[in-house]
């Protein structure tokens, strides 16, 4: 007998903890999510853009030409090459140049060697001219000696300053940084003045074109702000717009013009960018950026209810704003996402788990 009430016991036992186990499974897979960091799908103002195809260009684009004749002795870059600001990217023969400065130098000595006898026969002369031992015409024959000489001097100096600079043109070099696009002569060419040499594009400063329909004009004067997207997914806002001030007869679209700030990465002349013109304000649905998951193709986010209980919910995204992302259907306002996809993954598999064996418990009892 006293083993028949043990039994029962014991069985009663068992009873009341599977009845516990089963009625703290829900509790339990609730604190799964309940530590997770979350933030709620909420409506904020954000600009409204009209978006456009763009494309880049460079500010500084320049084909350096020669500016003196000769042949073309040696060429230093080549397509593609980088090029630093004062740098030599071709040379001229200059034996012709270089002779012509010596002949304008030796001129402009002998220039001065006539100048200094002028002014001491000048001096001679004045001082007999003071003491009435010459006459009126000799003292003005000195003088214009005295002016020749100097006219002369300054002359032959000019020459050789024009010498100089042509010898100087014989080493054609780069207005600015830049990369070459072009190489317009060969070694062994006759070059004269004009004449193309090298062209190129510096990357330091550049710009987006773009052609804007005459209706959206009136809200990109009032907007007065640009953001340029970057291949990489950011994006570039500037106030630097300048709209041309006529339009296109055939396309009715006003050309407009976007300053990127110095150095702008990532991008180079000839892409098409995105461009988006701010022309006014609207409400948009919004998450953190922190809280999308991108799965192949799939882009989601890990929702968290009030209860605590985890899902995995598709979404479709707009544009990216600095810190957030639109949403355009998978959410309402109000809801939590997870900022942590990660730790929420993580929980997600936990609360499975607990479902599974809170209902495997329950199917043995």
């Amino acid at each position: 007998m006293p083993s028949i009430h043990r039994a029962a016991a014991l069985a009663a036992l068992l009873t009341f903890t599977s009845v516990a186990a089963q009625s703290q499974a829900p509790n339990e897979v609730q604190s799964q999510g309940a530590g997770l960091a979350t933030a709620p799908a909420e409506y904020r103002t954000v600009p409204r853009e009209y978006r456009l195809d763009g494309v880049v260009e460079a500010v500084n684009r320049t084909t350096v030409s020669a500016q003196t004749q000769g042949q073309v002795q040696e060429i230093l870059y080549d397509v593609d090459d980088y090029v630093e600001k004062d740098a030599v990217v071709a040379r001229i023969k200059d034996t012709e140049h270089r002779a012509r400065v010596a002949q304008a130098a030796a001129d402009m000595k002998s220039a001065a060697a006539q100048l200094e006898q002028a002014r001491e026969e000048h001096s001679r002369v004045k001082g007999l001219y003071e003491k009435r031992n010459v006459s009126d015409s000799t003292m003005d024959q000195a003088t214009a000696d005295l002016a020749s000489a100097q006219a002369a001097l300054e002359a032959a100096t000019a020459r050789l300053e024009q010498a100089q600079e042509q010898l100087e043109y014989t080493q054609v070099r780069a207005p600015y940084s830049g990369i070459v696009t072009h190489r317009h002569v060969q070694v062994g060419e006759i070059t004269s003045p004009g004449q193309p040499v090298m062209s190129g594009i510096s990357l330091e400063e550049l710009r987006v074109i773009v052609d804007v329909p005459q209706s959206v004009i009136p809200a990109v004067r009032s907007g007065g702000t640009a953001r340029v997207y970057l291949p990489d997914g950011k994006s570039i806002e500037t106030q630097e717009i300048t709209i041309f001030p006529f339009a296109d007869m055939d396309s009715n679209t006003f050309k407009v013009r976007v300053d990127l700030p110095v150095a702008t990465r990532t991008l180079f002349p000839g892409m098409y960018v995105k461009t988006g013109f701010v022309v006014g304000e609207r409400s948009e649905l919004t998450i953190p950026k922190e809280a999308v998951v991108y799965r192949s193709e799939v882009t989601g986010v890990y929702v968290v209810s009030q209860a605590s209980q985890i899902q995995f919910r598709q979404v479709r995204l707009g544009r990216a704003l600095d810190d957030a992302f639109v949403v355009l259907s998978g959410l309402t306002q109000g809801e939590q996402v997870a900022m942590d996809p990660i730790a929420a993954g993580v929980a997600l598999k936990g609360q499975a788990a607990e479902r599974h064996e809170a209902g495997g418990e329950k199917h043995d009892g």
